[in-house]
């Protein structure tokens, strides 16, 4: 006896899916005009509810979240008809609900109950709203307005459509004629065991486009439909209320006892099915509701790309592609290596099929690393919420206006970058902006306007967040890096002196709040951001606001590097950090301590670093004269490293040194050369820090 279909393997699917209508719907609620709600806003609010409902219902096992949203999905309803009038309270409240039924995803995605007592508190809440309707009644209530005539969305099925009358005539004993098209023998046999679940199935006829089934259920329309649409398209699948055709009226064909007959000798398979019996014209099949949530379930939302031209993929599974790949361009480089040797007369054929090999292993290697790229507006979209409501706690008047929310990124960076950017948009909103009453006293909009943007440059994304706000006390700040030992003085540059706000412990807030101020919050970031490969840096005019730019790789997979040859070691440079390279002249070299020489390059003083000493690297180069000096930028910060030749640049893979063996000071990771040598990757963030301490020293 069959089982049936295990509807828990569409899970991850329904979470993924939830996840995606929880975020459209907090998107469509920051932007309701409370006084004249959009119709097509509120609809959609209400769909993406609908539909939660729908799939959490389809599964049964989901309780809390399908009450929760039943509750809500009523309210949407009221105020989409006219009959309630949308308040701020209101969005307050839908804005909680949709944090509550986050939660409970989240909570049913890791196998676990959610959370009891949120769930009757908002609960008592959704009630308590529901009940204002009721009080009230619908005379009086403001409205839909004219131009924008409440329109029924899809979701809903008229009373007197034929779904509807398929439920009727179901419940008054006439069975349901399941019709589905062009599905193959796997899917039907699925199929058909699914419908003897859902209640008895009288009889079925296969045709020459797919199957019938007569079922006598009293599960609903969009029940049946959502169980189909696990496995086909809901275009393949026609309700209608039709009884059992009159020939076979006395007979009940199970499956399993239509597929056990067997064939007759010198009869064909196909002459063995029963007839066709094509349903009367009266009763010809009707088109189905269209939109049913629970429908939905296991494909994309309507909101995201149409089913036929997309696929949902693990990202383990792209990782997985990407790490082959990977290793793909690794064994290329091998063989370019030794194909260097060859004779190319003798072996044209040979190289000529190396060198394709090359182009093409770096358009697959593009091309995979293209699927895991992300737009940042999948970050940018968090925001709106933060900024509306911590502008209302602090009694300020801010506008949040985002560019280049398409400017993609790897998906890896992407989550990383979000902790990071919340802690700057938090610290733009408490320190940055004036209280609007403020802000009309220096002649300015009494409301802020805070930018999130983000751009491509060259292989690298630039990420900034902007506010108009006072700017950086030049003054406050000095006299906190006095107080704390910082080696600074009243000729410090202002651009100097504004990175001391990224420095551990470093506060000039007088009051700890809880949205920030306790001096942890900037130097997380620029740890973050460094560790991504990235830095960041902040830009302030008094009175006018201030600017934190964020700079990072578009992925930490493939890197452009300089390989260079220090005694008999190769080390990769980022190219990105590169600004150029020269061997120093003995008239450029001066010495500040027995230790310590700078290099004089056009005007400025650059800290010497000698790249054989960091790592402690025998039978290196110790002339400076004879070595080559690669000028190196961070943060800012200019110095010149030393070594002993200048291989040449190329793209190389990065591999995760510290999962595979341990943490090295100075290294971010390595990769494996043509010649199968594993190379270091040098950390210029590290080298940057072990400068500065040495030149504070």
């Amino acid at each position: 006896m069959s089982t049936g279909l295990d509807l828990s393997q569409f899970f991850d699917t329904f979470f993924d899916e939830a996840g995606e209508l929880l975020a459209d719907m907090e998107q469509l609620l920051l932007g309701l005009d409370i006084d004249n709600p959009d119709i097509d806003q509120l609809n959609a609010i209400f769909r993406a509810a609908h539909s939660i409902k729908g799939g959490a219902g389809t599964f049964g096992c989901f309780g809390q979240l399908t009450d929760t949203t039943h509750l809500l999905e009523n309210i949407l309803d009221a105020l989409r008809r006219g009959e309630m009038s949308l308040r701020q309270d209101m969005i307050d409240l839908f804005l909680e609900t949709k944090d509550v039924l986050t939660d409970q995803v989240a909570a049913y995605r890791a196998s676990q109950q959610p959370d009891a007592e949120t769930y009757e508190r908002i609960c008592a809440q959704l009630r308590q709203l529901a009940q204002e309707k009721k009080d009230a009644g619908t005379p009086g209530a403001k409205p839909a307005p004219a131009s924008q005539p409440v329109s029924q969305p899809e979701v809903e099925t008229p009373a007197s459509s034929p779904a509807m009358e398929a439920v009727q005539a179901s419940a008054d004993g006439l069975p349901l004629h399941v019709r589905l098209l062009n599905v193959n023998e796997k899917d039907a046999a699925a199929l058909r065991d699914e419908m003897a679940l859902l209640g008895d199935v009288l009889h079925t006829q296969a045709h020459a486009d797919g199957l019938s089934i007569w079922l006598s259920t009293t599960a609903s329309v969009s029940d049946i439909e959502a169980v189909c649409c696990f496995i086909i398209d809901e275009k393949q699948v026609k309700i209608v209320p039709e009884p059992v055709p009159s020939a076979q009226a006395s007979v009940v064909a199970q499956p399993q006892e239509a597929a056990a007959q067997p064939v007759a000798a010198g009869q064909s398979k196909a002459a063995a099915q029963p007839a066709i019996a094509e349903p009367p014209k009266a009763a010809a099949p009707a088109k189905p509701a269209e939109g049913k949530p629970a429908a939905q379930v296991g494909k994309p939302s309507a909101a995201a790309k149409d089913s036929s031209s997309t696929i949902r993929v693990g990202v383990e599974k792209v990782d997985q592609i990407i790490n082959l790949v990977g290793e793909l361009v690794i064994t290329q480089a091998m063989l370019v290596q030794m194909a260097s040797t060859l004779d190319p007369v003798v072996h044209d054929r040979l190289l000529n099929g190396i060198e394709q090999l090359d182009r093409n292993a770096r358009d697959l290697q593009e091309a995979v690393m293209s699927i895991r790229m992300m737009p940042m507006d999948y970050v940018f979209s968090r925001f709106p919420r933060v900024v509306r409501e911590n502008a209302t706690k602090m009694g300020k008047r801010i506008r949040l206006v985002t560019q280049g929310q398409a400017t993609e990124l790897d998906k890896s960076l992407i989550e990383r970058i979000i902790d990071p950017l919340t802690h700057l948009v938090r610290n733009s909103l408490d320190h940055g902006f004036e209280l609007p009453d403020d802000r009309i006293a220096a002649g300015k909009n009494p409301e802020g306007t805070l930018t999130l943007s983000a751009q491509h440059n060259g292989g690298q994304i630039v990420i900034e967040v902007s506010d108009d706000g006072t700017g950086l006390s030049r003054e406050k700040i000095l006299k906190k890096a006095m107080s704390q030992g910082f080696p600074v003085n009243e000729s410090t540059p202002d651009e100097e002196l504004w990175q001391l706000i990224f420095a551990p412990g470093f506060s000039t807030a007088a009051v700890v709040t809880d949205i920030s101020g306790r001096g942890v919050g900037m130097d997380v970031v620029r740890r973050n951001i460094q560790g991504m490969g990235g830095h960041v840096h902040l830009s302030s005019r008094a009175g006018q606001g201030t600017t934190t730019r964020i700079v990072l790789p578009l992925t930490l997979a493939i890197l452009d590097g300089m390989s260079v040859r220090v005694g008999d070691e190769t080390f990769i440079l980022p190219l990105s950090h590169v600004t150029e390279s020269l061997q120093p002249a003995p008239e450029q070299v001066y010495s500040i301590s027995e230790t310590e020489k700078m290099l004089h390059v056009r005007g400025e003083y650059l800290p010497i670093v000698a790249l054989h000493q960091v790592f402690d690297v025998g039978s290196a180069e110790a002339d400076i004269s004879k070595s080559i000096a690669v000028i190196l930028k961070a943060e800012e910060v200019r110095f010149a490293l030393l070594v002993d030749h200048l291989i040449g640049q190329h793209q190389v893979v990065v591999k995760n040194l510290e999962a595979n063996y341990r943490k090295i000071p100075g290294v971010s990771a390595a990769t494996i050369l043509g010649d199968g040598s594993v190379a270091l990757i040098v950390d210029v963030f590290a080298l940057m820090r072990f400068t500065r301490e040495r030149v504070a020293a």
